[in-house]
């Protein structure tokens, strides 16, 4: 029977967001209703309230998240009831394409749910990434829970969920960064340092942190990176020019999503260098580059979707990294919150005051 639960919704662009009460629908075929107990409050949710990604408002928002699987429904093989997940939102089809080409993380038929989650009056909502976890329960595809180690605390393993993993794959997967490469780092927000955290993971010798803010440098510096450039004071190309023998970095990352710090990636690294994006631009958003300076400089340019990552393969093995001691999933972690807090978490990400706000329920 359907389940009454309170969640975070954005009600319409640019408004506030506000808690409501939540209708959960039993999971039908495919389905899984998970019992939520943590929630990263990501940049992306921001673009959902100021209507950057879509108009399907309201959304309920969250999909950074963790939890215990509740419910299943029919066909559902892969989770079981009590099972400690992470939700992610690429569920692979398994048999487009790219999943038959043996590249799933490129998946063109990733699934959500297929019943909707409403508001008591019947307003179907629109979940975040198909997930929607700022809310005491969801409903997602079962294939969008991935199964980890339960003693990890479910505020440091949810953040796998989209900005730690988006950053590490752009990194490890994307950016095929390797033992000895320089990198660059363009925008230190939880996911740059999280691309900071890949490269070092990686073997990158230099790792090159650029930013505005000062405050976000020195984070970068205890995530890992071994110089900084503000460029708000100091042209960021000629920089990372510099710092890497005038050649420019092998493999530069741009976490902001703007045509003006992709430029200064795309100048900042070295021929036939690779540049990566990770940051989300918003649709109004236009790149103009000389064709002749993307031809005579060869290399690669890349979009990083999700870390091109495969949740089942790399979220158990950032978690065994992590109880490893050798990544500190724990320190992209600023602050903790309630269900109530989330518009003002959005006002302390937009003044760069957290790296990650997380809801706990």
């Amino acid at each position: 029977m359907p389940q009454h639960v309170q969640g975070v919704i954005a009600p319409g662009r640019n408004e506030p967001v506000r808690v409501e009460t939540i209708v959960i629908p039993d999971p039908g075929p495919g389905e899984a209703v998970v019992k939520i107990q943590a929630c990263g409050v990501c940049h992306t949710d921001l673009h959902y309230k100021q209507g950057a990604i879509n108009d399907e408002f309201p959304f309920l928002l969250g999909h950074e998240a963790a939890g215990i699987v509740e419910s299943v429904g029919e066909g559902v093989t892969d989770v079981e009831p009590g099972d400690y997940v992470i939700l992610n939102w690429r569920a692979v089809c398994g048999q487009c394409r790219a999943c038959r080409r043996g590249r799933p993380w490129y998946c063109f038929a990733t699934h959500n749910a297929k019943q909707k989650m409403t508001l008591l009056d019947g307003t179907e909502l629109s979940p975040a990434l198909g997930i929607g976890a700022f809310a005491e329960k969801t409903l997602v595809a079962s294939g969008q829970c991935t199964k980890v180690d339960p003693a990890v605390a479910p505020e440091v393993a949810g953040l796998l969920g989209c900005g730690v993993m988006a950053g590490i794959g752009a990194a490890i997967n994307t950016g095929n960064v390797g033992r000895g490469d320089t990198v660059a780092v363009i925008g230190c927000g939880g996911v740059g340092d999280a691309a900071i955290v890949g490269s070092r993971l990686a073997g990158a010798a230099k790792i090159i942190a650029v930013d505005i803010d000062d405050r976000k440098l020195e984070t970068a510096k205890g995530m890992g990176a071994t110089h900084t450039v503000n460029s708000r004071s100091t042209d960021a190309v000629e920089a990372i020019r510099e710092l890497t023998g005038g050649f420019g970095a092998d493999v530069v990352i741009e976490a902001v999503g703007h045509p003006e710090t992709y430029k200064q990636a795309f100048y900042a690294r070295d021929l036939a260098g690779t540049v990566v994006l990770v940051g989300v631009p918003t649709p109004e958003m236009t790149l103009e580059l000389p064709l002749l300076d993307v031809f005579g400089r060869g290399g690669a340019l890349k979009s990083s979707w999700y870390g091109d990552c495969l949740p089942s393969r790399d979220f158990p093995m950032l978690i065994d990294l992590h109880q490893q001691g050798r990544i500190d999933l724990a320190a992209f972690v600023t602050e903790t919150i309630g269900l109530g807090d989330v518009e003002k978490a959005f006002a302390r990400m937009h003044e760069g005051d957290v790296l990650r706000s997380v809801v706990v329920l």
